[in-house]
């Protein structure tokens, strides 16, 4: 199992991206990240400390087994029947893809497979641009750029670090989605407090971007891990929810539309379910999916 997380999370660094929907000169290729960075149940000191008072939560020992019966993350987790409450985005209608024409997404691969569908459908999200890279965390995010185990995207053909990503790109709204990086190494309140230093980075060179959180997505109940699995993903969801209340961001849970019955991942959305696959990356239902929420839950 640590053989597989490990080769696919490295084969995605040769995927980390900045991209827009549309065909803008701003748009560039796919692009490497550096091959030695470790995978996201791999534990790591990170990079070396630059002396900012925004440096991750130190990382926790990980625990990447399969889970049992026997294993029970947490207790605290919300249902995944839970409705609406303050700071999420209610339901409304269609703003259309042209409220996302000043939207940045930042992401890990999930997102990767969302700029990849935007490509094919400039409609969805209309000119959308795309901070996303392979491996990428709230965590690493954070380390010394000039760390050779850094994570960060591509703009223009340069590494950028996602708060100089952000600038450059001139978004006034800003989608964020991490977390299937940080949860194994840094735990569930380590991992909501690097999303924290990571959006305060953002906001001090982009004071009026509006920040939009989006919920971790769940995992096929049949590919959890004992560290990463659905009920620490819904833990974790939860402090993101709180974190937005206390700081005024928006919540916008896309992880609602993605769960069955069970508050796995639909398997018809997944395509890597199989054996060898992490059970939680999407097919093009399920970017569809994640596009019409989004559609529908913002303002």
């Amino acid at each position: 199992m640590k053989k597989r997380v490990a080769l696919f999370l490295t084969a995605l660094l040769a995927l980390s991206a900045f991209v827009g929907c549309s065909s803008s000169p701003e748009t560039t290729g796919e692009g490497g990240t550096s091959s030695s960075q470790p995978s996201a149940q791999e534990s790591t000191n990170g990079g070396e400390d630059d002396g900012e008072s925004t440096e991750p939560s130190q990382p926790e020992e990980p625990d990447d087994e399969p889970a049992d019966g026997s294993s029970t993350p947490s207790s605290s987790t919300p249902s995944s029947s839970e409705g609406s409450s303050e700071g999420e985005v209610p339901t409304g209608a269609d703003v259309g893809a042209s409220f996302f024409d000043d939207a940045v997404f930042i992401g890990d691969s999930i997102s990767l497979r969302l700029t990849y569908y935007c490509q094919a459908h400039p409609d969805a999200l209309g000119k959308a641009q795309f901070l996303t890279a392979g491996s990428l965390g709230s965590g690493n995010a954070l380390w010394d750029e000039n760390s050779q185990d850094a994570v960060f995207p591509l703009y223009n053909g340069q590494q950028v670090t996602l708060q100089d990503g952000v600038a450059k790109s001139g978004a006034k709204k800003v989608f964020i989605m991490l977390g299937m990086n940080d949860i194994g190494l840094y735990g569930m309140d380590g991992a909501r407090d690097n999303m924290e230093s990571l959006i305060e980075l953002i906001l001090e060179k982009s004071p009026d971007v509006k920040i939009y959180v989006q919920s971790m997505t769940p995992m096929l109940t049949s590919h959890q891990l004992k560290s990463l699995n659905n009920t620490n993903i819904d833990t974790y969801n939860k402090l993101l929810k709180e974190m937005c209340n206390e700081k005024g961001y928006e919540f916008v849970d896309v992880a609602s539309v993605m769960k069955d019955s069970d508050g796995g991942l639909i398997p018809s959305y997944c395509s890597d379910g199989g054996d060898g696959g992490m059970g939680m990356h999407f097919t093009d239902a399920g970017a569809k999916a994640w596009v019409d929420y989004l559609r529908t839950h913002v303002s």
